[in-house]
């Protein structure tokens, strides 16, 4: 019985012990289509939406609020699935379940109930998550708020990746020795939001600076009448 536990699944390291696992019963093809749909549909959604609230939008800030809704999506559905079925997941046949069994052939830290992953996916989930949401809200309005929070988020996006990039780098066993699962499950999905990450922190600043820059002009200018 040991035996069979060992060879019953296709995650690395091979010790690993899955009890629940059940293969997934849709194919690879199926699930990245129905997830590459559900992008598709948040993207267009958000996108015209963002255009009926505030039809003078700008493109740039158009285009921001259309990935916040994307990533507040991702973060709290996607991720907070991870979170709240992390014990069950390997035996799981919904669509966010088989697709985090399809992603943790590149870290099967995510079948095994990792402690780091689990509360580094919380924070995401559900404070990353609704704040992406809210920065939408502040771009749609115009709200002060809006640079603030999109640093805050950035950054935790960002340092989060960091800190899982180093804490799987530094035992790759994990890992399925397939290129594919490294470079585009594991490398690939993640950097994406290291780099938007890094753009919106840049933003921010410049904006920020900006601001303060042409208050303290203003009070300059204002002392020296």
């Amino acid at each position: 019985m040991a035996n069979s536990t060992l060879i019953a699944h296709e995650y690395y390291p091979r010790w690993i012990q899955l009890p629940h696992f059940a293969p997934n019963e849709d194919s690879v093809i199926s699930l990245i289509a129905r997830f590459g749909a559900l992008w598709a549909a948040v993207i267009v959604g958000a996108f015209l939406l963002a255009r009926q609230l505030r039809p003078t939008m700008k493109l740039s800030d158009r285009v921001a609020f259309t990935w916040m809704c994307l990533t507040g999506f991702i973060h709290l559905f996607f991720e907070g699935h991870f979170v709240l079925n992390h014990k069950a997941l390997a035996g799981g046949q919904s669509l966010f379940s088989q697709l985090w069994k399809e992603y943790s052939l590149s870290d099967s830290r995510y079948l095994t109930s990792d402690a780091f992953l689990i509360s580094m996916e919380a924070v995401t989930a559900f404070a990353w998550g609704p704040i992406a949401f809210l920065i939408a809200y502040c771009i749609a309005v115009r709200h002060p708020l809006r640079h603030a929070l999109q640093i805050i988020i950035s950054t935790g996006q960002v340092y989060g990746d960091v800190l899982y990039y180093a804490t799987s780098l530094l035992d790759e066993s994990y890992c399925r020795p397939e290129g594919y699962y490294f470079w585009f499950y594991y490398f690939f999905f993640n950097f994406i939001w290291m780099v938007v990450g890094c753009y919106y922190i840049g933003e921010s600043v410049i904006e920020i600076r900006r601001t303060f820059k042409k208050v303290q002009d203003l009070t300059i200018a204002r002392k020296e009448e």
